[in-house]
């Protein structure tokens, strides 16, 4: 995968499998709730840290690490 970036998208991201478990450690709510499933191929990790407050800089170097 391409370098993670705040304007790539959850649908992008979850292609990875160890990507699921570093959101998950950044308890990053998507995962489990019904709505984001329509809204994934627009959703940038971006938006979703912006919006529940989640640190970007330290998801993104878990997240490319």
């Amino acid at each position: 995968m391409n370098k993670i970036t705040k304007d790539t998208t959850l649908a992008e991201i979850m292609v990875e499998e160890s990507a699921k478990g570093v959101l998950a450690k950044h308890k990053v709510p998507c995962l489990t709730c019904p709505m984001a499933q329509f809204e994934i191929q627009n959703l940038t990790i971006g938006d979703v840290c912006k919006i529940y407050g989640i640190d970007l800089e330290k998801l993104l170097a878990d997240l490319n690490a």
